[in-house]
């Protein structure tokens, strides 16, 4: 086969395999995305705060069970072949997504609601737990040893761009349900919002017709046809010492802290941005969108450099710089938003509206209050959302008015592109850590039990420890609610560990050997 059938047949599986990861990404990311909207749809609505926590939790629960969908469909790859695993895991996974898109609201069904969200992302987990191990594996037996970091590089960008697909379909699903901006909201918040996960199953159905037409790896292919491929891939990667070493190494020495910085540089900067920062809704995702844009070709970048120097100091250089500026450049955001001195002003001029509504809704019609869910009033340019009248009328008989207030603010085009080029740095972050990870792991295992090992530490770091850093950062600034980037303290110690003990006992290999 020429150099030239041999580039073109590659291009075919990375295509196939990015696509379908990709697609599994923007399925998995459309609820973190979404994350204010669906407390307020699956949670009691009488504290936003432990809804939002809740909805975070839940979030958090499908990177938890992400290492059990690793060793489940690991072993599966391990025993079966690549192709087939992870076609199954792409149809869990859309299937959940679009379940999550029509299940009745909590007012409908109470706490079965939650509970159904919950069920459904954890099947979402565990799908996602077959799947990047399997296309990463796919991509690395297909290509040549000696670029394994460029080419792997293109199922890294799934992740990030997963977030980004699922970003813009939230943009245009609310500008696109109503002209008037005021009623597009009011939509989106009602209804609007199950379209992003409704539209999964189309981009499923897309991706599973692909992958149904490709070829298993060449590797496992020929471990199959010589009666190589393993009894009992779990027991070989987790039973022999050799290899629980090298998997012990993955996670404490690279993907843990891989995560923490994937998670921090883009999920948490977008949960600060809008929570903290108080940025209204389109501009904060426009500026992650912006961000990520500018920085996903990176990924590529840093990976083909791996291919040359090793994957080690790349990799480790990510979370050094991560650790050294986060302070820094969430601090700047911060003051960038001024989100303290605009919360007060904006509470106190839309205060006296607020009331004044209520006091009406009250004496014309009681019982008509109690259906008002939601209310958004406009005030100087300044946005009020989900102001909870419920609770209001609840509190009128005690003479007492503690609306839930939600402000936002618009940034200037100045501090605006300020934000987009911070959240750039933060990505770019991501690409250092995130870009030659697949290479490296793909390289410190056997074929045989490739997908089981690689999926496993992998999971765990990124799942589990990245998984739970919106929920673990948010929380600590409930807890030191005087300090508004506490919640970095979760990310900068996690890296600190991972770098030293990285730095120490990983080596720079640049082309091992491994394909036994």
């Amino acid at each position: 086969m020429s150099n030239n059938n041999e580039t073109k047949g590659i291009w075919k599986v990375i295509g196939a395999s990015s696509l379908g990861t990709l697609i599994e990404w923007y399925d998995f990311y459309i609820f973190g995305s979404l994350a204010v909207v669906i407390a307020n749809q699956f949670f009691p609505k009488t504290n936003p705060t432990a809804a939002l926590l809740s909805t975070l939790a839940t979030f958090a629960a499908g990177f938890i069970v992400r290492p059990f969908g690793a060793l489940v469909f690991g072993r599966l790859g391990d025993l079966v072949g690549r192709k087939y695993t992870f076609l199954l895991t792409l149809v869990l996974m859309g299937g959940s997504t679009f379940a999550i898109g029509c299940i009745p609201s909590y007012e409908s069904i109470g706490f079965l609601a939650p509970i159904l969200v919950l069920v459904f992302r954890l099947i979402q987990g565990l799908a996602l737990g077959g799947e990047y191990g399997g296309a990463a594996t796919y991509v690395a037996e297909h290509a040549p040893i000696h670029r394994r970091g460029y080419f792997t590089s293109w199922i890294q960008t799934t992740a990030t761009l997963g977030l980004f697909i699922s970003l813009a379909v939230i943009l245009l699903t609310r500008h696109f349900l109503d002209v008037d901006p005021t009623k597009s909201i009011a939509k989106f918040n009602d209804w609007g919002w199950r379209i992003p996960f409704w539209i999964s199953i189309i981009l499923v159905l897309v991706s599973i017709y692909i992958r149904l037409r490709m070829a298993e790896s060449p590797m496992y292919s020929k471990l199959k046809s010589e009666g190589k491929t393993s009894v009992n891939p779990l027991k070989e990667s987790f039973g022999h010492k050799a290899n629980l070493k090298m998997v012990l190494l993955a996670l404490f020495g690279a993907t843990m802290g891989q995560g923490v910085v994937w998670y921090t540089g883009q999920f948490y900067a977008q949960s600060f941005i809008e929570n903290v920062c108080k940025v209204e809704f389109d501009q904060s995702r426009t500026i992650l969108i912006w961000g990520i844009l500018f920085a996903t070709p990176f990924f590529v970048v840093f990976a083909s450099l791996s291919d040359k120097i090793g994957r080690k100091w790349i990799m480790l250089s990510g979370m050094f710089f991560a650790i050294i500026s986060y302070n820094y450049l969430f601090t700047t955001l911060f003051n960038i938003a001024d989100a303290k001195q605009k919360t007060e002003i904006v509470a106190k001029t839309t205060m006296d509206t607020t009331y004044k509504t209520i006091q009406t809704l009250s004496s014309s019609s009681p019982d008509s209050l109690r259906k008002v869910v939601t209310k958004t009033f406009y005030t100087d340019g300044m946005t009020m959302v989900h102001t909870k009248i419920d609770t209001a009328y609840n509190n009128l008989g005690k003479h007492t008015l503690k609306p839930v207030i939600a402000i936002s603010k618009t940034l200037s085009s100045s501090d605006y592109w300020k934000m987009v080029g911070i959240v750039f740095i933060l990505i770019l972050y991501v690409t250092l850590v995130y870009g030659p990870i697949a290479a490296f792991l793909v390289e410190l295992f056997p074929t045989k039990i490739r997908y089981t090992s690689m999926s496993l530490p992998y999971h765990i770091g990124n799942g589990v420890f990245g998984g739970l850093t919106p929920f673990i950062a948010t929380l600590l600034t409930t807890i030191y609610v005087d300090n508004k980037i506490v919640g970095l303290m979760y990310p900068i110690v996690i890296a600190t560990v991972c770098l030293v003990i990285g730095a120490i006992y990983i080596n720079n290999r640049i082309d091992p050997e491994v394909d036994r």
